[in-house]
């Protein structure tokens, strides 16, 4: 009996690794004769992972591509639609977090940010919704974050390019409706992949000095966000068994949460409780609080 998949075409961003090198390896083992297209910005990890798909079975086209750049986004679409004629779905996996006070980031990180989390997928998509229009009907998956639906303290960056993406999927999925063209969001909590440990390097490069900003205490906290999180992080072969489901539903749900316990949390945060209550217990969670009573005693011994 032959999979939903067989013969499809899925392009995945990010595929290098974490969730999107993950899910190729998924759909490879899972699907006889699925055709992939992956795509990040080093070609040596694009490779491996590509050795992997193929000695599984499946026909992989690698490209390397920078989705913070639009232009390489478009040629991107051009290539794959050259090599195999078609994109049946497409997985915008590609994306980081940008870290660090807003008040500290450079302007120029900022730019980065979106383009890479918003503009980037957003250009591939427009280069792809036409041919899967003239085909009859196609897949649209947007990884976004529970930090796409929820806003955290030293996250404002990453929040709003994920808040942004959800706003465009939302968009998206009214207005391709008529054309068979279906958009879902994937929203993953915790994840034990790289993310955190380059969300610290970006902080990093974006703050110089932190330890002499008013934000130190925060800034320190971020780097024992990983340990905080591990006991309900998820592996990246759990959320890309999500997008799977995703990709296959015949009628595929706007959002699917992929996160522990994460429906309840947006529950509770978003309809529950109140704003401020909210407030205190992200600002106690991301060491806000501790950079408050610095701030006070700081103040108290100035004057």
């Amino acid at each position: 009996m032959s999979h939903p998949l067989t013969s499809q075409v899925v392009l995945i961003t990010g595929a290098s690794a974490g969730i999107g090198a993950a899910l190729a390896r998924l759909l490879a083992d899972r699907v006889q004769g699925i055709r992939l297209v992956l795509t990040a910005r080093t070609a040596a990890k694009l490779e491996a992972v590509a050795a992997y798909c193929r000695d599984a079975g499946a026909d992989v086209l690698v490209v390397a591509a920078d989705m913070g750049q639009s232009e390489q986004a478009i040629a991107l679409a051009e290539k794959a639609l050259s090599h195999f004629g078609q994109v049946d779905i497409l997985v915008n996996n590609a994306g980081y977090g940008q870290m660090g006070p807003l008040e500290l980031v450079p302007i120029e990180f900022c730019h980065r940010q979106f383009e890479v989390n918003l503009l980037g997928p957003l250009a591939l998509t427009q280069s792809l919704i036409p041919q899967m229009r003239d085909r009859g009907g196609g897949r649209i998956i947007n990884i976004s974050s529970i930090g796409g639906r929820l806003a955290f303290p030293i996250g404002g960056l990453y929040s709003a390019s994920k808040f942004a993406l959800e706003a465009l999927s939302d968009v998206l999925r009214m207005e391709l409706e008529p054309f068979n063209i279906k958009v879902s969001v994937v929203e993953p909590g915790p994840v034990s992949t790289e993310f955190i440990g380059v969300a610290g390097e970006h902080a990093k490069q974006a703050i110089v000095d932190p330890d002499m900003t008013p934000y130190r205490a925060a800034i320190k906290k971020l780097e024992g966000l990983e340990q905080q999180t591990s006991t309900n992080a998820w592996t990246s072969e759990q959320v890309a068994a999500v997008i799977i489901k995703a990709m296959t539903a015949p009628n595929p749900r706007p959002r699917y949460v992929a996160a522990t316990g994460g429906d309840f949390l947006l529950f509770i945060m978003r309809k529950v409780l109140p704003t401020r209550v909210v407030d205190k217990f992200w600002q106690k969670f991301y060491g806000i609080d501790l950079m408050a009573k610095e701030w006070m005693q700081k103040q108290g011994v100035e004057r």
